[in-house]
């Protein structure tokens, strides 16, 4: 169930290219159960013209502390990136609808991952992990100064790269990798549209069951602006009440 509350950022952890990850800690002390691929909608303090919240994708939860990877894009992302141990922000959480468990444990599980949508990956891994499941990722980036969080990803399985200047891991987009060449029963992925269109076709292709997280341009968060539909096999659907996970076979994408 979604609630508004205040929370106090522990840890500012500046990254390459302006982004940032900011551990918070709910000031009543209370964090509520979140699903892996869930987001929250934040609200840009002291921010002239950033009147509407921020969707961000949940990117870790871990002893009790609330991790939001952020990428600054623009005024009210970068403000949030800038903001230091200390200072408090107002969140509603959990939103949206999370990723469904693969139907076994021995399941040959990749998560797939490209620039900023790496986020919600990682805390889907974690969750995977302490079920009992053995995630791989793939992650991509533009160079390797995109490919952030490598350490935490690591904790959780075993991860392979990809970088479009070769700058680190295998050169190309995602789909060049040859860990694609192996078996795969379940593919989860989040980043920009064109990979994950191109992950989606692959899955068809091969018989996966593949589920992604969309990044819709989002301002309510909730459903009531309409602003971030997608057009699905049943119809118009808002990304924010509907998803943002869905399976491919959802999306009128192969």
């Amino acid at each position: 169930m979604k609630e508004k509350a205040l929370f106090e950022i522990v840890e500012s952890k500046q990254l390459p290219l302006g982004n940032a990850l900011l551990k918070l800690r709910p000031c009543n002390g209370l964090l509520p159960d979140i699903e892996g691929g869930q987001f929250v909608n934040i609200m840009v303090p002291d921010t002239p013209g950033a009147f509407l919240r921020r969707p961000i994708s949940v990117c870790n939860v871990s002893d009790g502390l609330l991790w939001l990877y952020i990428k600054g894009a623009g005024k009210g992302t970068k403000h949030l990136c800038a903001m230091q141990t200390g200072e408090k922000l107002d969140i509603v959480l959990p939103l949206g609808n999370g990723f469904s468990e693969p139907e076994n444990k021995e399941d040959d599980i990749l998560l797939i991952g490209g620039g900023v949508g790496i986020a919600p990956l990682l805390y889907w891994g974690s969750i995977l992990k302490n079920k009992g499941y053995k995630p791989r990722f793939l992650l991509g980036g533009a160079t390797a100064d995109n490919l952030q969080l490598l350490d935490e990803f690591a904790s959780m399985g075993e991860v392979f790269l990809t970088t479009d200047d070769g700058s680190q891991g295998v050169r190309g987009t995602v789909m060049a990798h040859p860990v694609l060449e192996s078996s795969a029963d379940k593919i989860y992925c989040c980043g920009p549209t064109p990979m994950m269109k191109a992950v989606a076709r692959f899955a068809a292709e091969h018989s996966i069951d593949c589920e992604v997280s969309l990044e819709n341009r989002m301002a309510c968060g909730i459903g009531a602006c309409l602003c971030c539909v997608e057009d699905t096999a049943d119809g118009h659907k808002c990304v924010c009440s509907w998803g943002p996970v869905f399976n491919v076979k959802e999306l009128k994408w192969v």
